[in-house]
Parts: structure tokens; sequence; C-alpha cells
């Protein structure tokens, strides 16, 4: 019932928060080759037992959000676990490939080039994730101390 409700869902913004979140998670890791190969590359990242799908493109060094009209380049598709496992580092990406639980359909040059990138990149991924709300908010109370001395008031917003 779940999947029926989210396959609903319109693809762009949640193809705008995958983006934000792989640029967070990942471009700053991706090596030069890496960034090259996927520039102006279509990508699909489709979440399969969740009935969610996200298209995104690399440009500048950066992920983008992209509609979903016409084929993308490369489609890379997993259970939402199995993504999760491979962020974690708790998987591999060529034993989620060869089990059949991680799909590359497309360019079959970028699909093997994104698999050993999967492999080869820093790991658990989302811990950079989970500081990152810390960060921003620290950040935030320093101004305010720098700038007045007090967060602002509610009266001030």
């Amino acid at each position: 019932m779940l999947h029926e409700l989210l396959s609903r869902l319109p693809r762009f913004p949640g193809s705008v928060l995958c983006a934000s979140s792989l640029n967070i998670l990942l471009a700053r890791q991706l090596p030069e080759e890496v960034r090259r190969a996927l520039t102006g590359r279509k990508v699909t990242l489709c979440v399969t037992d969740a009935g969610l799908a996200f298209d995104f493109v690399f440009l500048d060094g950066w992920f983008w959000p992209r509609t979903a009209k016409g084929d993308p380049d490369l489609c890379i598709s997993a259970h939402l676990l199995d993504f999760y496992r491979l962020g974690r580092g708790q998987v591999d990406a060529d034993t989620l490939f060869f089990s059949r639980r991680l799909l590359l359909e497309g360019e079959t040059e970028l699909g093997v080039l994104v698999k050993y990138t999967l492999d080869a990149l820093e790991r658990p991924l989302f811990d950079q994730a989970l500081r990152l709300p810390a960060l921003l908010l620290s950040g935030i109370r320093s101004r305010w101390r720098t700038s007045s001395g007090h967060p602002p008031s509610a009266a001030s917003r």
C-alpha cells in the first residue's frame, strides 16, 4: 500500500532532495576521472521496494535534479535497505550486483565505473550527513553571538 502511494508522488521534488544529498555525501569524494565520465550523464536512482525514482545529472562538479524526460544514461536500482547498507559500508556493490540486488541498466561502461566507484568510496557515507546539522547550527550560533551577542528574538523575525 505504501509502495502504491509513494510511486504516485511527483518525482522532481524527491530528485531535488536526492541531488542535494549526493552533493553532501559524494560529490567531493569523486575522483577526477569519475567526474569527467559522469559529466552531462543522466542518471536515475530507483528505490524499487518504495516505488520511488530520482533523476539527476552531474554538471560542473555537482549533482543537479532533472525532470524524467528521456531515457537515462544509467539507471541504478535496489531496495532501500540495500542502498542504506551500501552507504554504511555493511555490504559492497559487487556483492549486491552479483546477487542481483543492485541493478545497473544502461551504458555498460558507465555502470561498471559507478559500481567500482561505490566500492572505493570512503565509508560510512551517512556519518558525514549526520554531523552536518550540528555543524550548521554551531555556525549559526557563533554568528549570532558575534553580531549581536544573542539570537534574534521572535519579535525581530
